[in-house]
């Protein structure tokens, strides 16, 4: 079975749920072991075997997860009754919101922040892929107006990502994801040679500005941690996670 970490305040309000790590899986080489991207170069085979392993450890059908063709933009797409996740899959879009009980959306990611949303009163639950692009262009705020419901009802749990200390990257960029934070203590740290941003830390006060209450912050870098984690960045040629929920009555 795959190897997960969840979110205490998820689990706690009854969502079936997970954050995959890399291992637990049967890919080998640089996809070792629960790699759960495809087309990325590793045996198709091994891939939908992890994905079977992914699905019996949270808690759904295998072959029925939606996905997209994800792509650092700002589209949340909402599932609908008697879709097909295959061809879901091929769409371009970065958040999903799925309200009909027993429905299952994920996103990928090997270094952005996956974030995933649920709204306790009625079961309905967010997916989103918030890498730095997403995080300019607001993915969270967009995909919790999506589900439209009070954000102080919702819950937030932030999966594993790159976090400040390893985020490194050029002035222009640091220069934008500064404006995002907005006030308060800065989010740059321009001690090194080259700026580090805190992606984690501008997500908190997007949501906190948003009227969200319950963010957990599951913790993890998986720039810093190759036992546990697959990193684009540290890496390149990688495996992926998927972070996933599933939509309750």
């Amino acid at each position: 079975m795959a190897d997960l970490l969840r979110s205490g305040a998820l689990a706690e309000a009854g969502f079936a749920h997970g954050f995959s790590l890399r291992t637990g899986g049967v890919s080998e080489g640089s996809f070792a072991s629960l790699n759960l991207g495809r087309g990325l170069g590793d045996p198709l085979e091994n891939v939908e075997a992890n994905h079977r392993r992914f699905a019996e450890a949270i808690g759904y059908v295998p072959g029925s997860l939606f996905e997209q063709s994800q792509v650092h933009g700002d589209r949340v797409r909402e599932i609908l009754a008697g879709e097909d996740p295959v061809i879901v899959r091929q769409e371009e879009g970065d958040a999903l919101i799925a309200r009909r009980a027993g429905t299952a959306i994920g996103i990928r990611v090997a270094d952005c922040t996956p974030v995933l949303i649920a709204h306790p009163p009625s079961g309905d639950v967010g997916a989103a892929h918030a890498g730095w692009r997403g995080v300019e262009q607001r993915i969270v705020t967009a995909t919790i107006e999506a589900l439209a419901h009070p954000p102080s009802e919702l819950v937030v749990a932030v999966g594993p990502h790159i976090r400040g200390d390893r985020f490194e990257v050029g002035d222009d960029v640091a220069e934008r994801l500064a404006a995002v934070a907005g006030e308060g203590p800065s989010v740059v740290d321009r001690s090194r040679p080259k700026p580090h941003v805190d992606l984690t830390e501008i997500l908190r006060r997007e949501l906190t500005g948003l009227g969200v209450t319950r963010i957990d912050d599951v913790g993890g870098c998986t720039f810093a941690d190759p036992e546990r984690f697959f990193s684009y960045r540290r890496d390149r040629e990688t495996g992926r996670h998927l972070a996933a929920i599933v939509a309750r009555g």
